[in-house]
């Protein structure tokens, strides 16, 4: 079981906690980006996605490398199985209400059936 109260899961969650870095992770799964591509899609400053893209890299979702004067950005997943593992507890959970949910159903519909049998005699 994944710790609930880990610094990593609080930082992952804090980064996807937003739209434009979630779009920037998206477009980092296709493949790697300079900082001024990631920035483009967004009416924001240059400035503005450095922010976010710092947020990305502290939570250890991106890896920022430096060529010359340019730097590139690619996608770091590892940390996104802490969260899916986190969130898989949660998963479980629903899965099991849902199948008990599904029994109870399928046996009031039984016993409706049952019942009417029983009237048509």
């Amino acid at each position: 079981m994944v710790e609930l109260e880990t610094p990593q899961l609080n930082s992952i969650f804090h980064a996807l906690g937003d739209a434009t870095r979630r779009s920037m992770l998206q477009v980092l799964a296709e493949g790697e980006r300079t900082v001024s591509q990631l920035a483009e899609p967004f009416d924001m400053s240059l400035a503005a996605a450095s922010k976010h893209i710092k947020v990305l890299e502290n939570a250890g979702l991106i890896r920022r490398e430096v060529r010359w004067r340019t730097h590139v950005c690619h996608l770091e997943p590892s940390p996104l199985a802490t969260a899916h593992d986190w969130l898989g507890h949660y998963e479980n959970f629903w899965t099991n209400r849902l199948d008990i949910l599904d029994r109870l159903l399928r046996d009031e519909d039984e016993r409706a059936a049952n019942s009417k049998k029983g009237n048509d005699k």
